[in-house]
């Protein structure tokens, strides 16, 4: 079964690494074959990760997006830990990330590195 994906107007997404930005229209791709993609709402780029847990969805970008992202996966240990002796009450959204990971389920270890920067968000006000 293709995935459907519609892009706005000038929209950008990633597949398989490659950066594809869509013209002056909306655009409908069926894409056809496995692949990796993220589409350009769901990116948190290095340059807007300000805070631990944004730090770890960009992490988290790379393990997915790099099919040899070892030495991210460590990363993302490191981070975890720092995240959970900082803010203790983060440990289930780091139990879900972790699991999705292992389980190659990336699109929800993002979306729950999502719900954790806003979680840490909300600590902070």
């Amino acid at each position: 079964m293709a995935l459907r994906i519609e892009l706005k107007p000038g929209e950008r997404l990633i597949i398989n690494g490659a950066l594809i930005r869509n013209g002056d229209r909306r655009s409908v791709f069926l894409v056809e074959t496995p692949c990796r993609f993220l589409r350009e709402s769901e990116i948190i780029r290095e340059a807007d990760a300000d805070t631990a847990s944004k730090k770890l969805c960009v992490t988290l970008q790379v393990i997915y997006l790099d099919e040899s992202a070892a030495e991210a996966e460590n990363l993302l240990v490191l981070q975890s830990t720092e995240i959970l002796k900082a803010i203790p009450g983060s440990a289930p959204y780091l139990v879900a990330i972790h699991d999705a990971v292992a389980a190659k389920q990336y699109h929800l270890a993002i979306k729950t590195g999502r719900k954790l920067a806003a979680y840490e968000d909300e600590l902070s006000r």
